[in-house]
């Protein structure tokens, strides 16, 4: 946002949280930073080089119009005025040729830099544990991912090569001035603290009132997007809430409105001072120089040289106001490095070792031997889980809510490392095994089938990218969605809309598990995977689900008595540890969690007609 002073932004002042976080410079943050610029250092010389070009050539438009002044307009020579004045368009139009190699150089290595960064992140946060994305919040992710690593670009491009632009320019503009006139130098230079006090006092202002508008818009931005969602917008119509969602808009839109007026006023008044101002420095080298002519202190001086100088010094006074940002720049661009690095910091605690075995799978089956797991030490989730889960068979696992059934599941395949004990697959603890090949063993149905914004067809091919026409359509019929899938008129190229908005849930589940059933997986997971169906849609794919766990080693976590029935084994966890273990009927008459569960949970979906209410 264009600020004060003529282009001076309001923004050359840290926010007290800024003051606050201030990173810490040392040699070993200033050697990580310059990693990812040494890869281009021909080009940082290169751009050097430009600017170092650029300051000179800047000089001459002003210089050349002192000789106007004095050799073609006092001399009476046309041909020398249309010489100089062909000279400085030949140097204005070189200086702007130089300005834009400049910007196309920066804006180069700028984005090279930001997308070298952006690979290296995108690559980092893949790897990351499944409990980084369950404890980060998701749009921290997204804007260290976009945001922060984009803003590198404005660093290189803006902080760095504007320091050095400033200084070229000021240095040479300096000596300029200085080998035309001392004197008048002098005089030019006194007025610069009349330019910096009232931009740094004025800027100040704008600045507070800046961050007081920003905040009330972050309130309203907040208002909107929780007034105008899909679900917010649901709940302000059922309770009659419109009126007084309005009125809270209205009032902070108002609040929003004064501030920036205020803002926007601050800044009209200013620039009138400020235009005052940078016309006070000439008139004083014009009356200084007037004096030394007329009273014929310096014999030397012409009208060209005052001339000269005062072009010169109106192009000092804005590097001068933007190299006293410098600190400000500078915190600002550690800082943003500071954050970015501060994920690149985060540890990869699940990796797969150089040694990585590939057992198989299908034989030793699934063996949890006095697995602990906690993400705090002082509050455990799971405490000494000891079970084996023979190769072929299923086991069920029940639980009251929050009882860390889903936890238990998530050790299999590596969402999560065990904290104590061990799980072993085909006689292999996990840990021991190459991460990509047990992953590709194990297939999951969770209870959130999600799904990516694009086809069918992609979102299915994600189990399988060389998975036929055919086997895509056995899937799906396994998975009885093929007749819904060619009933839509675009068929598999159907685009499903975000996370699947499109689709209903048990269409969701369904392509969920017709995709795992392309994966064709050795262990099967079933996270509470027919949740989000109805009972039609329930029994519809109850075949398939029982057909994906034929001759498969499988863990299901149900709700449902009709899984729980089928199951091998049922364990019942409660407060992290297995509190029982055995089949439906041994656990009824056994009594404890399981009946109670079976009560208030399973009971009220038996068949009237069916036996296993005798059980009880």
């Amino acid at each position: 946002m264009p600020g004060p002073g003529g282009g001076h932004s309001p923004r050359g002042f840290l926010t007290e949280e800024e003051k606050q976080n201030i990173p810490k410079v040392d040699a070993t943050l200033l050697k990580r930073i310059l990693s990812y610029l040494t890869p281009y250092w021909l080009q940082f010389i290169l751009v050097f080089a430009v600017i170092l070009l650029s300051a000179g050539v800047g000089l001459l438009p002003s210089i050349i119009t002192g000789r106007i002044v004095d050799e073609a307009l006092v001399g009476r020579n046309m041909a020398l005025l249309v010489h100089l004045l062909l000279m400085a368009f030949v140097s204005l139009a070189a200086s702007q040729v130089i300005g834009v190699l400049e910007t196309y150089i920066n804006a180069w290595i700028g984005q090279r830099i930001i997308f070298d960064m952006k690979n290296q992140m995108y690559r980092h946060l893949l790897r990351m544990p499944h409990a980084f994305f369950t404890t980060e919040k998701q749009g921290d992710i997204i804007t260290r991912m976009n945001t922060d690593i984009s803003g590198v670009s404005s660093v290189i491009s803006g902080t760095l090569s504007s320091i050095v632009k400033n200084v070229s320019t000021v240095v040479t503009t300096l000596v300029a001035l200085f080998t035309l006139s001392w004197q008048l130098a002098l005089v030019g230079i006194v007025i610069i603290p009349l330019l910096i006090l009232p931009t740094r006092s004025v800027g100040r202002t704008r600045w507070k009132l800046l961050t007081e508008s920003q905040a009330k818009n972050d309130e309203m931005n907040q208002l909107v997007n929780e007034t105008l969602s899909v679900s917010g917008s649901l709940l302000v119509k059922l309770f009659t809430r419109e009126e007084t969602e309005y009125k809270r808009f209205e009032q902070v839109n108002e609040l929003v409105t004064r501030l920036n007026l205020r803002e926007q006023r601050s800044g009209r008044w200013f620039h009138v001072v400020m235009g005052m101002f940078t016309q006070v420095g000439p008139l004083l080298i014009y009356f200084a120089g007037g004096w030394l002519i007329i009273s014929h202190t310096d014999s030397s001086l012409t009208v060209g040289t005052i001339t000269a100088t005062v072009a010169l010094i109106n192009r000092l006074y804005m590097p001068v106001q933007s190299l006293l940002n410098i600190q400000v720049d500078f915190t600002r661009s550690l800082a943003l490095f500071t954050r970015i690095f501060d994920y690149f910091d985060k540890n990869i605690s699940i990796t797969t070792l150089q040694t990585g075995k590939k057992p198989n799978v299908s034989h030793g089956g699934i063996v949890y031997r006095h697995v602990a797991f906690s993400y705090d030490p002082d509050k455990p989730i799971l405490k000494d889980i000891d079970f084996t889960v023979p190769p072929g068979k299923m086991y069920a696992i029940v639980g009251p809510s929050g009882s860390g059934k889903s936890t238990v599941v998530n050790l299999l395949p590596r969402l999560n490392d065990v904290t104590g004990g061990s799980v072993t697959v085909g006689g292999v603890d996990v840990r021991k095994i190459d991460l990509s090949y047990l992953r590709q063993q194990i297939g999951v149905v969770t209870q959130d089938s999600y799904l990516f914004n694009g086809t069918i067809r992609e979102n299915l091919l994600y189990a399988r990218e060389d998975a036929t026409e055919a086997e895509l359509e056995r899937a799906c019929r396994i998975a009885s969605i093929h007749d819904f899938i060619v009933s839509q008129p675009r068929g598999y190229e159907t685009v499903v809309g975000n996370r699947g908005l499109k689709l209903s849930g048990g269409e969701k589940q369904r392509l969920s598990i017709a995709r795992v059933i392309l994966k064709d997986p050795k262990i099967l997971i079933l996270d509470e995977a027919t949740s989000a169906l109805d009972s039609i849609s329930e029994n519809a794919i109850q075949d398939a689900l029982e057909q994906l766990m034929q001759g498969r080693t499988s863990i299901v976590i149900a709700h449902r008595l009709s899984t729980i029935l089928k199951a091998d084994q049922i364990l019942v966890v409660k407060d992290g540890v297995i509190a029982q273990q055995g089949t439906h009927a041994e656990l009824l008459e056994a009594g404890g969690v399981y009946r109670e569960l079976y009560e208030t949970q399973f009971r009220m979906v038996l068949p009237s007609t069916g036996g296993a209410d005798g059980e009880a």
